[in-house]
């Protein structure tokens, strides 16, 4: 651990006219590279802790600040197998202002910054690795501020998720598809660049997200598309909302989305269709595609997460390859694309669809597709997963898919495969015991494989679950020196002192 002394300078921490005046300490850290590098640093003593403490306290009240082993455990690791430091204090802003005052003290204090959503991330985005405070805005910070119903979009808070926002819209005939399974916050998900199920039709968060209010590490509030602004497009200087969807709470901490929303189809119905091998169900994506069907959602599952599906849900599906489809559109135009589908899988050995058209049927399916992780995390009770996802051009997805699944039997891993294959996204979860360090190490070993792979054929190490803490090497081959240098720069103008969820993504 490098030597490190602690410097104090009392400063007044600027609270808008009506706020009370304290003072905090400047409990700043003289670090090498390591604290830049994200790595841990010693706890806070005493004294520090309660002025930080207090200081939290003042702006967001007694009860919002907590500092119990199980609270810091819950905020200090995400859904991913990625260890580090639990924070110092979770705090529950209410409002942006609180946030902005928080960063104020976090900034004064050179105290490192996690912002929280609902933790659903896979590669430790949320996991503190040097301690600090874990900044939760799903909890005070939940109302649907607006919804423009003849504009097709909605301004909501952080602690909104995908189906509190649909639930309130569906009176409307609207909706919002950015499906990425679990029903994270909608603001976490502009975090991290999700996209999920229906990113093939209706695209992934990034084109889904308008504006967005961001608080800097510095305490600056900033709207990324301009102050109460939500046009379709423009053209208007840097695009700084762009910036923000994918910066994993590195860059500021979003506070307010505007996002679009869409007309609920006319007519929907999904299917499910069996194939003898892999290679069979993913040439039929191929051609499906190649055919400029405009599918809503066509999802991959292999023989073994069907298996973990059939066990988990109290389904009975033949457990070989499978694609789950949905079609949307008007009743002719649903009956259309499935007949052409159909005949597409039939030239691949498909088998016959099962169909579900009722709501509830549907719904059904798409619980068992969702809860595809918890289903594979049961077929070894205790164990722990790797979930890695890539993406890559379409035309590469039958080679991608072929080699990931000989790596994974090669190594002999519990490897379960399921992707958003219409816009050539996929994952696998890799089991492994976690007493078991050597398997731990097979499993991530295959993931970089998988990574690597990914990038030869032209594609990105990461589709959607973001950089975290499990990928940064992958980054670093994808955008070579250069690339990253860049994004440093970036990180540094914006957070210079590094304290915004450090030892994520660069």
């Amino acid at each position: 651990m490098t030597n490190m002394r602690r410097v104090f300078s009392f400063r007044g921490c600027g609270f808008p006219a009506g706020k009370p005046k304290f003072f905090t300490p400047n409990l700043r850290y003289i670090q090498s590279s390591a604290f830049n590098a994200g790595l841990a640093r010693p706890r806070l003593e005493k004294d520090d802790r309660d002025r930080l403490r207090r200081d939290l306290e003042l702006i967001v009240g007694e009860k919002n600040v907590s500092s119990s082993e199980s609270v810091l455990a819950q905020h200090g690791q995400d859904e991913g197998p990625h260890k580090g430091l639990p924070p110092d204090f979770v705090v529950w802003p209410s409002s942006t202002e609180e946030v902005s005052e928080i960063c104020k003290v976090c900034t004064a204090g050179r105290i490192p910054i996690i912002p929280h959503g609902t933790g659903t991330g896979l590669e430790g985005g949320t996991t503190a690795v040097a301690g600090g405070v874990a900044v939760n805005v799903t909890k005070n910070m939940e109302n649907i501020e607006a919804v423009y119903h003849e504009d097709f979009t909605a301004i909501i808070r952080p602690g909104v998720t995908r189906e509190g926002l649909n639930q309130d819209v569906k009176a409307a005939g609207l909706w919002f598809p950015v499906d990425p399974g679990a029903n994270a916050s909608i603001c976490g998900m502009c975090a991290t660049g999700a996209s999920g199920t229906n990113a093939v039709r209706y695209g992934t968060i990034r084109e889904n997200t308008l504006n967005l209010e961001v608080v800097l590490a510095d305490g600056r509030i900033v709207e990324t598309g301009g102050k109460g602004s939500r046009p379709n497009k423009t053209s208007a200087g840097y695009n700084l909302t762009g910036l923000m969807v994918g910066s994993e709470g590195t860059l500021g901490i979003i506070t307010r989305a505007t996002v679009r929303l869409h007309a609920i189809p006319e007519s929907i119905a999904a299917a499910v269709v069996s194939f003898p091998t892999v290679q069979a169900a993913v040439d039929t994506v191929v051609s499906t595609l190649q055919c400029s069907i405009p599918l809503a959602r066509i999802e991959f599952l292999d023989e073994v997460q069907m298996m973990a599906c059939n066990k988990y849900s109290g389904l009975d599906y033949p457990e070989v390859p499978h694609l789950f489809l949905e079609f949307h559109g008007s009743q002719s135009e649903v009956e259309a694309q499935a007949a052409m589908v159909n005949e597409i899988s039939n030239e691949f050995g498909g088998g016959e669809f099962a169909w579900a058209l009722q709501q509830e049927d549907r719904t059904k399916l798409w619980t068992a597709r969702h809860r595809a992780y918890y289903a594979d995390v049961a077929l070894r009770p205790g164990c722990r997963c790797v979930t890695t996802d890539v993406c890559v051009p379409v035309s590469a997805l039958p080679e991608m898919i072929r080699e990931t699944k000989a790596d994974i039997e090669k190594n002999g891993l519990i490897g379960p495969m399921v992707g958003h294959v219409g816009d050539g996204n996929f994952h696998t979860m890799l089991l492994f015991d976690p007493e078991d360090q050597e398997e731990y190490k097979r499993c991530k070993e295959v993931a970089n494989r998988m990574g690597m792979k990914a990038l030869t054929l032209g594609g990105t190490c990461t589709g959607e679950h973001g950089i975290g803490l499990g990928k940064i090497g992958l980054l670093k081959e994808q955008f070579g020196e250069e690339g990253i240098s860049m994004m440093k720069n970036i990180k540094a103008a914006l957070d210079p002192l590094n304290i915004m969820n450090p030892g994520k993504v660069i």
